[in-house]
């Protein structure tokens, strides 16, 4: 019944949300952005999202703090704990969030926070970024369905590829395969090309394609014109009328597969295409080792035609439509995704706070009720909480196409599976 009532507020008309009328202490909402600074349009972007979803009579009244003003999310946070707020959305980025989990650790007042950090998750601050894990345990649990088994890592040196890689370690153990290689690469191209050369076991494979070309040569019939019983007698003499031998460049050896059937990788840019050339080196096909890559490759899929078959995980965009319509109608410009969390937080806590509660409780934002298993829908899907302050998701598989860009080919569930997401 929760996630119906939830949909029901996503499609609530536009307008604001933050005005005159009765304070209630403990179910009024913090709101932590950035309003002012470098970031300034960004963060009333989406205060404004936050207010749509709060655009009906009744909805908890939203107290707004500027991260950007002296202070910064220590303040703000402390202002909002000062004002007996019930929750706080915000703030934006890991940094403002650890500031203001700082404030709220000696409070039991739950936060819910923008970025997509888990290092800032922890038992009532959730994360509502689409985080590298919920993209790597999606595609995992895909891939386990196709029979991949041997999952490795080939990463950059960086925030995102630690991320990415700590994902992937937990999913392999959490579905009960063995431990994942993993190697975080170098910069050059010279560093990426020989390092995945010896991670995919380059020298061995050659040398095995090498013993069995040997011995399907030496299966092979003698040429015509040689007596197999005397080879070292001479050839018939050629007519005038036999064509010259041909010449030409002696083909590829075809290697066989590295030792793992499904590989992450998590490059974007020139390093990306560092990795797609030392691929091709090693011979680490797209089409025959499932490739699978962070959901940033959807804003440049069109460009990695050479990564045909590969994944990333990512929100079905028809998801978000009718929120980007109820946007664009008020404010007459199209939302930033960021805008989505903000939406979805704002309309999560509004549905919590008009649904039923324990006699005498101040709010409805409480653990219980926001860790609930089944989760709510919201622009991006269905998504859930944990209790260590992780965030699950419903998320969408794309793959790449032999021409670039991609397709969805497995869409969201529409609900939260366990191994899943």
């Amino acid at each position: 019944m929760m996630a119906g009532v939830l949909m029901s507020t996503l499609a609530a008309c536009a307008g604001g949300g933050h005005g005159p009328g009765t304070s209630h202490a403990g179910r009024n909402v913090g709101v932590l952005l950035p309003l002012t600074g470098n970031n300034a349009r960004l963060g009333q972007e989406m205060l404004s999202a936050a207010r749509m979803a709060m655009n009906t009579p009744g909805a908890p009244t939203l107290d707004i703090h500027d991260t950007a003003a002296p202070g910064g999310a220590t303040a703000a946070a402390q202002a909002a704990v000062k004002a007996k707020d019930g929750i706080i959305l915000g703030p934006l980025t890991a940094g403002d969030a650890t500031q203001a989990a700082t404030v709220t650790a000696q409070t039991d007042l739950p936060m819910l926070a923008f970025t997509s950090d888990v290092s800032v998750a922890r038992p009532d601050v959730w994360i509502l970024g689409i985080a590298p894990e919920q993209q790597v345990r999606r595609m995992v649990g895909a891939a386990i369905k196709e029979n991949r088994q041997h999952f490795a890592a080939f990463l950059p040196d960086n925030a995102l590829g630690h991320a990415m890689g700590s994902a992937l370690q937990q999913s392999c153990s959490e579905h009960g395969l063995s431990s994942p290689q993993i190697v975080y690469h170098g910069a050059t191209a010279t560093e990426i090309t020989e390092q995945l050369k010896t991670f995919s076991a380059y020298e061995s494979r050659a040398a095995t394609a090498a013993t069995q070309a040997a011995a399907t040569a030496a299966q092979e019939p003698a040429p015509a014109g040689v007596d197999p019983a005397n080879p070292d007698s001479p050839a018939a003499p050629e007519t005038a009328a036999s064509p010259a031998p041909a010449t030409s460049a002696p083909e590829e050896v075809h290697l066989p597969p590295p030792p793992f059937d499904a590989l992450l990788l998590a490059d974007t840019g020139l390093q990306l295409g560092h990795v797609i050339a030392a691929m091709r080196t090693a011979q680490i096909s797209p089409t025959e080792t499932r490739i699978m890559g962070p959901g940033l490759w959807g804003a440049f899929a069109g460009k990695l035609a050479q990564l045909q078959n590969a994944w990333y995980a990512a929100p079905d965009p028809a998801s978000r439509q009718h929120f980007v319509q109820l946007f664009m109608a008020q404010y007459h410009h199209m939302p930033t995704p960021l805008a989505d969390l903000s939406y979805d937080a704002a309309a999560l806590v509004k549905a919590l706070d008009q649904a039923p509660r324990a006699p005498g409780a101040k709010n409805g934002y409480s653990v219980t009720a926001l860790t609930r298993p089944e989760g709510f829908s919201g622009v991006d899907g269905v998504f859930g909480f944990t209790g260590n302050g992780r965030t699950r998701r419903d998320l969408a598989i794309f793959q790449i196409l032999p021409e670039g860009g991609s397709r969805i080919v497995q869409a969201p569930s529409g609900r939260l599976q366990n191994g899943t997401n």
